[in-house]
């Protein structure tokens, strides 16, 4: 039975941390045994905050790639590209764009709150305005059936199906609606307890050393109402405890749940009994890096095995949109 088809990507905007790992990789990792999988560099939606540094978008591609691989993504089982290198992807964007009414736009959920977090940057530019469109036609280019998403991502996979309900409603039938493939993801935050990201300066990344990880654990926040190690502390707001959730065994996380609650454990050894399971955790991704790092001929096979395959398939696809809209 032929398997349904998943597309997803990720801007290189710079190195991988944890946060990118629960939140996208370890479901793109789990989705190859079931689906034919599509994963892409989008380096053109990259440019839409990065068009003044567009550097690093380009020094961050072969990092990200060699990520993705050390996680468990694998080639050619699942094919790996760059969007630029399918030029059909522009194409496709630039029709449809000429389809979408300004006001779907205009109601994204996450354009305001997008401008509210890159405040630091003018991103008062057509080409932010209108990446969904550009998303859009990266999902319908390969009649993807499903996109891996976060329960936040959904209304942008909403308007990728309104796009293609309105193309097949003014053309033909051309594109599958696709649908979102939900994942339950544990919400990784940073060092000071905000959302994980480069930009806070606050990750753990996926290419640490254990000293830098040894470093940042000692660094958290925590519990900011607990003064003294014998208070009583909240395990329930303090992020260190959080990630023990992810890294130490039950019994463990429920010993240190009773004695940071009693005064039992203060916060310093808390953080001591955590790194050393963050970065046991980390040992095999970071091994197999090194090994990608030192055969970058292997990653660009990968990305051009990727490219001519992922190319071949667009190419017949945008043929068909051509068509049907007459042009």
């Amino acid at each position: 039975m032929e398997r349904k088809r998943i597309v997803s990507g990720m801007r290189p905007t710079g190195k991988l941390h944890l946060g990118h790992y629960y939140g996208a990789l370890q479901n793109w990792v789990r989705l190859q045994e079931e689906y034919e999988c599509f994963y892409f560099v989008a380096d053109w939606h990259a440019l839409t905050t990065e068009y003044a540094n567009p550097g690093i978008i380009k020094e961050s591609i072969y990092d990200m790639v060699i990520d993705w691989l050390s996680v468990g993504i694998m080639s050619p089982e699942s094919t790996v590209f760059i969007q630029s290198s399918v030029p059909e992807h522009a194409e496709l964007h630039l029709m449809l764009s000429m389809i979408t009414p300004l006001a779907w736009l205009e109601r994204n959920p996450t354009y305001k709150e997008q401008q509210q977090e890159l405040r630091e940057k003018d991103i008062h530019t057509h080409g932010f305005l209108g990446y969904p469109v550009l998303q859009a036609a990266d999902i319908i280019i390969y009649k993807a059936h499903k996109v891996p998403v976060g329960v936040d991502q959904v209304p942008h996979v909403e308007l990728t199906r309104e796009i293609a309900r309105r193309f097949n409603f003014l053309y033909q039938e051309t594109f599958p609606l696709p649908e979102p493939l939900l994942a339950e993801t544990p919400k990784i935050l940073g060092l000071d307890g905000r959302k994980m990201s480069k930009s806070y300066n606050n990750a753990i990344f996926l290419s640490d050393p254990p000293e830098v990880v040894d470093k940042k654990v000692a660094e958290m926040f925590t519990d900011p109402q607990r003064v003294r190690r014998r208070d009583p502390g909240n395990p329930d707001i303090c992020n260190v405890f959080s990630l023990h959730k992810l890294y130490s065994d039950v019994d463990d996380v429920e010993m240190i749940d009773h004695d940071c609650r009693t005064g039992k454990i203060g916060c310093v050894e808390c953080k001591k009994m955590l790194s050393p399971r963050v970065i046991e955790f980390l040992a095999p991704i970071r091994g197999r890096r090194m090994d990608y790092v030192n055969h970058r001929d292997a990653i660009e096979e990968v990305l051009a095995h990727g490219n001519k395959h992922a190319r071949a398939i667009a190419k017949e696809n945008l043929r068909e949109a051509r068509e049907a809209m007459g042009v």
